[in-house]
C-alpha cells in the first residue's frame, strides 16, 4: 500500500500538495518505488505554484503530465508530494517567504540548498525514496551537497523539460536527488533521452583553482575522501580551469540568467502583479535592468567557456571539485550582504556545468565540521550514463 504522507516532519511540502498518491505501474525497475516533485512540474488536473501563492492562484490546471514525471510512472514509481522551492526558483539558498523553509535533516540549524529545497528535505528525511527537481543554476546540486545525497544534473536536454516551468532555457535542466547511488542510476536511466556517449572513466582532473577558493574543512574532507579512494580511482591531476577568469564566467551565468529570465518568468509576475518576497523581488528588478548588449558579451565569454571545458573533457575525463565552496548557512540568516556574497561565492562552482551543458554529479563524502559535503564529477558531453556508473563505483568505497 503506498499512501501519502499524513505529516510533513520536515516542511517539504506546499500547501497544495497531493492529497492521493498518483500510482505508478505494477512492474518496473522503480516498482514499489515513491517520489516527490519540485512545485514546477506539470500534472494533469493539477496546479502549479513555481513557489508562490499567487502563481498558483493565477493558474490552470495542466491538461498533461510532465513527460519526465510520466516516465517515472511508466518506470513503477508513485508520486506522493510536491514539495517547496525557493520562489520561482531564484536562488540556492532553499527558502520561501510565503511556504516557509524546509528543515534540512542532517544539520537542523542550517539551511537545505536549494532552490530544490523541498525535494532534498524530502528524501534526507525519508518522505520519499528519490525527488525530481531542477537545476539551472546549481539547484539540484547544492541541496544534495548540504543534505547529504547523490544529484545529478543531466547534459543540457537530456531529460525532457516539457511541462516544466522554464527559467532560463539555455540553461534549465531536469535533475534527480536520492540517497543512494544505485537508485539515482536507475531513474537517471530511465529518464535520460538520445544515445549517450560511454566511456570508461581513466583521467580525473582536480579544479585546483576552484577548490583552493574553499572553505578549508571542506578541502580538508576533499583530500582525505581522494586519497582513500587512491586505489580504485585514476590518479588525480591538478589543473587550473579558469584561473582569473572565474569572476567574467560566473558574470557571463548570470547576466545570461537574467536576460533569458526577462522573456520567460518576468511577463507572468509582471502581468499578475505578483507579489515576490524580500531577495527575490530584487533579483528580479536586477534581471529586469539587463541589455541584450551585455547578453550578447556575456554569450561570448560562454562560447569560450564551453570550447576551453570541452577540450579537457574528452570522454573518459572527468573535472573534479566541490559542490559547494562552503557548508549550508545558518538558517534564518537575514537576505543582505553576507548571502549575497554566500550566492555570488556559490556559483563559482556550479557556474560551469551549466555554461558548457555538462553533467554533474554530486556524491555525498562525509561531514566537516558536523556538516554534509558533496563532491562534485562534471563529465563530457552526453557522458551521463558513464558518470551514474562511476558514482555508483565510488559509492562502494565511500
Amino acid at each position: 500500500m503506498i499512501d501519502v504522507p499524513l505529516d510533513d516532519p520536515v516542511h517539504a511540502l506546499v500547501p497544495h500538495t497531493l492529497t492521493e498518491p498518483i500510482l505508478g505501474a505494477q512492474d518496473g525497475p522503480l516498482a514499489g518505488r515513491t517520489f516527490m516533485v519540485k512545485d514546477l512540474f506539470a500534472i494533469a488536473g493539477h496546479k502549479t505554484g513555481n513557489g508562490n501563492p499567487e502563481s498558483y492562484e493565477a493558474a490552470a490546471p495542466a491538461s498533461e503530465t510532465a513527460p519526465a514525471v510520466a516516465n517515472l510512472l511508466a518506470g513503477g514509481a508513485s508520486l506522493t508530494g510536491i514539495t517547496i522551492c525557493d520562489e520561482f526558483f531564484y536562488s540556492v539558498l532553499g527558502t520561501n517567504a510565503h511556504y516557509g523553509q524546509p528543515i534540512n535533516p542532517r544539520a537542523r540549524r542550517n539551511v537545505t540548498g536549494g532552490s530544490s529545497c523541498g525535494a532534498a528535505a524530502a528524501v534526507s528525511g525519508h518522505m520519499c525514496d528519490f525527488a525530481l527537481g531542477s537545476d539551472t543554476g546549481g539547484s539540484i546540486r547544492v541541496p544534495a551537497s548540504f543534505c547529504g545525497l547523490f544529484g545529478l544534473r543531466p547534459t543540457h536536454g537530456r531529460i525532457a523539460v516539457a511541462g516544466v516551468t522554464p527559467m532560463a532555457p539555455s540553461f534549465d535542466t531536469v535533475g534527480v536527488l536520492a540517497g543512494d547511488a544505485e537508485l539515482l542510476r536507475t531513474a537517471g536511466r530511465l529518464l535520460l533521452r538520445g544515445i549517450g556517449r560511454t566511456a570508461s572513466v581513466d583521467r580525473l582532473v582536480l579544479a585546483v583553482d576552484i577548490a583552493s577558493a574553499c572553505e578549508a574543512s571542506v578541502v580538508r574532507l576533499m583530500w582525505q575522501t581522494l586519497e582513500s579512494m587512491a586505489p580504485a580511482i585514476p590518479d588525480i591531476e591538478q589543473a587550473e580551469i579558469a584561473g582569473g577568469a572565474i569572476v567574467a564566467w560566473r558574470s557571463a551565468f548570470a547576466t545570461i540568467q537574467c536576460f533569458e529570465v526577462q522573456s520567460t518568468l518576468l511577463p507572468f509576475i509582471q502581468a499578475n502583479h505578483i507579489s515576490l518576497g524580500p531577495g527575490i523581488k530584487e533579483r528580479f528588478e536586477m534581471a529586469a535592468g539587463v541589455s541584450r548588449e551585455e547578453a550578447d558579451e556575456a554569450r561570448r565569454v560562454r562560447v569560450g567557456v564551453t570550447s576551453q571545458l570541452k577540450s579537457i573533457l574528452q570522454p573518459g575525463t572527468l573535472i573534479v571539485l566541490p559542490t559547494t565552496p562552503t557548508p549550508p548557512p545558518e538558517r534564518g540568516t537575514p537576505d543582505g550582504p553576507a548571502l549575497a556574497a554566500y550566492r555570488t561565492r556559490t556559483l563559482q562552482n556550479t557556474c560551469l556545468a551549466g555554461l558548457a551543458g555538462l553533467p554533474q554529479i554530486s556524491v555525498p563524502i562525509g561531514e566537516a565540521d558536523g556538516y554534509p559535503v558533496g563532491l562534485s564529477f562534471i563529465a563530457w558531453e552526453g557522458g551521463d550514463e558513464s558518470l551514474l556508473d562511476f558514482a555508483v563505483g565510488l559509492s562502494d568505497l565511500l
